[in-house]
């Protein structure tokens, strides 16, 4: 079994599998990604950083697509499923 690490997620901590994608994270955690300009729930489509559905804040920088992004020891996820389309 792969060693885990932790993230904030939405400013809880949580325990992910070393190497996992931020994506995945999110998905295994049962969190929302963001919305839709007419409040649809939004996530991942492709998985390879082409259809930008995954689009999150992270450490502070909007807009990373968190499929194309590894898990670091620290990191901060910010989610935008409350608040306006990202």
């Amino acid at each position: 079994m792969p060693s885990g690490i932790s993230i904030t997620l939405n400013g809880r901590t949580l325990q992910v599998a070393e190497a996992s994608s931020v994506a995945a994270a999110v998905m295994a955690s049962g969190a929302a990604f963001r919305r839709s300009v007419t409040g649809e729930p939004r996530g991942p489509l492709c998985g390879m950083g082409i259809c930008y559905e995954c689009r999150l804040t992270i450490d502070g920088a909007g807009h990373q697509r968190s499929c194309q992004i590894i898990c670091r020891p620290g990191m901060h996820v910010q989610t935008d499923a409350e608040g306006e389309c990202s």
